[in-house]
């Protein structure tokens, strides 16, 4: 399943073994991108459109900074290539549910649910509306994830403590199961998922969570006071600081995993919005688990196939984006291996 997204991890041979050194976040972009379409759109997309389509998302990321949001109609240039780009990709989706419609295809993918779905009234989805939820799917499902999995790489590389950890715990999981990893095995990777969440903690990939309230709320600080918020205004999490809060996470400098373990769990202390970087309450992401899940495999494979060590410095935030991510490029070395499992 992975070995084509890593076509760039091309090597010579040294002392028996595939090295090279790679630019992790531009990887793990890519592959999630993959995943992303196939999971979405379908074979149409990874077989015959995928280099155009990850060109075209590559151009409606470059709008995602915060000049951008705040002017979304400003004439430059990141702005009209964030639109071009976009309908340039509506006419590919049109194209695709069109050409399914013709041929009476059917598929197992988002997009074929999409197509087939009716509103409560029994009206059935327009093109634009599906096209709409699609790239914004897509968006969603690959933009936070790549965020997420690269700072999970960089925290991992200079953890080497938590790294022999995870690696044990891959090792534990062949000599049970071998290599035949699927959904129920996945989820036996506590040791790799916490790892993943903390990495998420310490580097969210927004900077704060907006909702409008719906009805009279009162509000109680730590210290006791109450406050009232009438219905109708508009509350803001800064998740940046919600997730760092010291009578919540001890030490909330300090990548440590081992925080959500039972025991501790931390993330559970200030109740269901002491960890939301994937929101929470009735408006939490409902794509938390698939996040987790391609997360996982991926660093799973890594591990299992690779030694890899972090060769550029520890990234820093760049906070000129909407959607904050690693500064500048995060340079990995990598040496081909056969985890053993005894």
């Amino acid at each position: 399943m992975l070995t084509p997204c890593f076509v760039k991890w091309r090597t010579t041979l040294q002392n028996g073994g595939e090295e090279g050194v790679v630019e992790l976040k531009d990887e793990l972009n890519q592959i999630l991108m993959l995943i992303a379409s196939r999971c979405l759109l379908g074979n149409e997309v990874r077989e015959k459109l995928f280099g155009e389509i990850y060109t075209l998302f590559s151009g409606i990321e470059e709008g995602v900074n915060l000049v951008c949001f705040m002017l979304p109609y400003m004439p430059i240039p990141a702005n009209h290539r964030r639109d071009k780009a976009r309908i340039r990709l509506t006419e590919i989706v049109y194209d695709i549910m069109r050409s399914r419609k013709t041929c009476d295809g059917v598929e197992e993918d988002v997009l074929q649910k999409l197509m087939d779905s009716r509103y409560k009234d029994g009206r059935c989805t327009t093109e634009a509306a599906v096209a709409g939820m699609i790239i914004a799917l897509i968006f969603a499902g690959k933009h936070s994830s790549t965020i997420v999995s690269t700072w999970t790489g960089a925290c991992l590389l200079t953890h080497t403590m938590f790294l022999d950890a995870v690696v044990e715990e891959q090792r534990e999981i062949m000599r049970k199961y071998k290599d035949n990893i699927d959904y129920n095995v996945l989820s036996k990777m506590e040791t790799l998922h916490s790892c993943i969440k903390e990495a998420g903690r310490m580097h969210p990939a927004t900077l704060g969570l907006i909702h409008q309230t719906q009805k009279n709320i009162t509000v109680r600080a730590k210290e006791g006071s109450e406050y009232g918020i009438p219905k109708g205004d508009t509350l803001v999490n800064l998740v940046m600081l919600t997730s760092k809060l010291s009578h919540i996470y001890k030490d909330p400098e300090v990548y440590d995993p081992y925080r959500f373990h039972p025991g501790r769990e931390e993330d559970k202390v200030g109740g269901k919005f002491s960890y939301a970087i994937f929101g929470g309450g009735s408006h939490a992401c409902p794509g938390e688990a698939y996040a987790f899940l391609q997360i996982k495999i991926i660093w799973s494979h890594l591990l299992r196939n690779f030694e890899i060590k972090l060769t550029s410095p520890f990234p820093k935030t760049d906070w000129s984006k909407f959607v904050l991510e690693p500064k500048g490029k995060v340079l990995v070395n990598y040496r081909r291996r056969r985890l053993e499992s005894n």
